[in-house]
């Protein structure tokens, strides 16, 4: 039967069966076999956004595809691999990616149709990176489409409402090596008054809080490409915000053991090895978790943290770690920064779903009206205030319908959305 649950563990599959087809032709028979569809990557996302009561197809199986092009600065590879597998294997061919997200562990053609996202405020979402993409539609059509076409933008962070993401063509550049700094129990008043010299001190920053105080915050992260131009400057910022460097590594949840985590203190290495939180080699077996995240635009970015202050109180006894950090804006019609520099504010959660959802309203009502939640996780949004937040929703809806004529793909996630 394959697959029944998602990565959390907060959800169980309606399909009547799971299919892990071995090459495009087999996919492609699966598809014409009617009925309704939908695809399954590594399973990361804590919502029904891929679920179906018809059949679920996993891309994992088909061959895996690593090409690098000519010119050395774009790779194409098969939507089933995760980030994890092309990551050693561009560093092998001395090449990068610009970004990663958290964990190394999601498949690519799940990431990129989600939205997801690493950090950096002059660092697009991880679709920012695809020049093209390929798609089996639900007919068994073979759909190319690159920067520049029409339908580009609105076929990248495509929730799944096209077909198959099969293969995905990614800008790469030359490698790179970064290093990871932590700085704890940073003043959360001194953070707000200069957040953008903060989320600025370097590559890629994260700021981490339980929320159980709320004039400090637990840990700022901050990733640091090399060489390294501003380590004065960034040493002064954290002196004003009262923080000291930790003097031994550190997990993002207060406690944990962080020998899951990628390597700090400031020792250089690969792109690939410190750019996301966590080793691949860590994939755990059950995630005893629910997410949450809104991205609000850069100028509501104090008002929105400020409004997650203010009820801490009710937020700290279901929250295992809040993390803040920022996205450059594009132009891809549904990602979450989508004509704004963003900034994230994202919620692990005990694995309390009622408590959780039952909270959601409340946040979503505190937070300004310009958040746009993240398509793979738990929010509580109806689907027409979702609609309201992404001007080329319409667009998009209209694009979906050309591919999925006879909306096979349209789940109830979908459906609550209006497509």
């Amino acid at each position: 039967m394959g697959i029944e649950r998602n990565w959390a563990g907060n959800l169980t599959y309606r399909a009547s069966r799971v299919e892990h087809p071995s090459s495009t032709d087999e996919l492609a028979a699966l598809l014409a076999q009617g009925g309704p569809v939908r695809m399954l990557g590594s399973r990361h996302s804590f919502n029904d956004l891929a679920d179906t009561d018809g059949l679920l197809v996993a891309l994992d199986a088909l061959p895996a595809v690593f090409e690098v092009n000519q010119a050395r600065d774009a790779v194409r590879v098969s939507g089933g691999l995760r980030y994890g597998d092309i990551a050693p294997r561009l560093l092998a061919e001395g090449l990068a990616l610009a970004n990663l997200a958290s964990l190394p562990h999601i498949s690519v053609a799940g990431a990129v149709i989600t939205g997801t996202h690493g950090s950096g405020d002059a660092i697009g979402s991880l679709a920012s990176a695809v020049r093209a993409l390929t798609i089996i539609t639900p007919t068994g059509e073979i759909r190319t489409l690159r920067r520049g076409d029409d339908d580009f933008d609105g076929a990248v962070v495509n929730l799944g409402a096209l077909g198959a993401v099969v293969d995905l063509t990614l800008d790469v550049e030359p490698t790179y090596e970064v290093a990871q700094h932590v700085f704890e129990h940073p003043d959360w008043d001194a953070i707000l008054a200069d957040l953008d010299d903060v989320t600025g001190a370097g590559t890629s920053v994260s700021i981490f809080s339980t929320w159980q105080r709320t004039d400090i915050a637990d840990q700022i992260w901050v990733k640091q490409r090399l060489p390294e131009a501003h380590e004065a400057a960034r040493e002064s910022l954290f002196e004003r915000l009262g923080s000291a460097a930790a003097v031994s590594k550190r997990h993002p949840i207060l406690g944990v053991d962080p020998v899951a985590c990628t390597d700090q203190l400031g020792v250089p290495g690969p792109w690939s090895e410190r750019l996301a939180h966590f080793k691949l080699e860590f994939t755990p077996s059950a995630g005893a978790e629910i997410q949450s995240e809104y991205l609000v635009p850069r100028a509501d970015a104090v008002a929105a943290i400020q409004a997650v202050r203010t009820l801490a109180g009710q937020i700290a006894p279901l929250l295992l770690v809040n993390e803040i950090r920022t996205v450059r804006a594009d132009s891809l019609w549904l990602s979450s920064s989508y004509e704004t520099d963003a900034v994230g504010i994202h919620f692990t959660w005990k694995p309390e779903e009622a408590a959780v959802r039952a909270l959601l309203p409340t946040i979503e009502a505190a937070l300004p009206p310009t958040a746009r939640p993240h398509w793979g996780k738990v929010f509580e949004f109806d689907g027409a205030e979702v609609r309201s937040r992404y001007p080329r929703f319409d667009d998009f809806a209209a694009l979906a319908a050309r591919f999925d004529p006879d909306r096979r793909l349209v789940n109830p996630y979908l459906e609550r959305l209006g497509l």
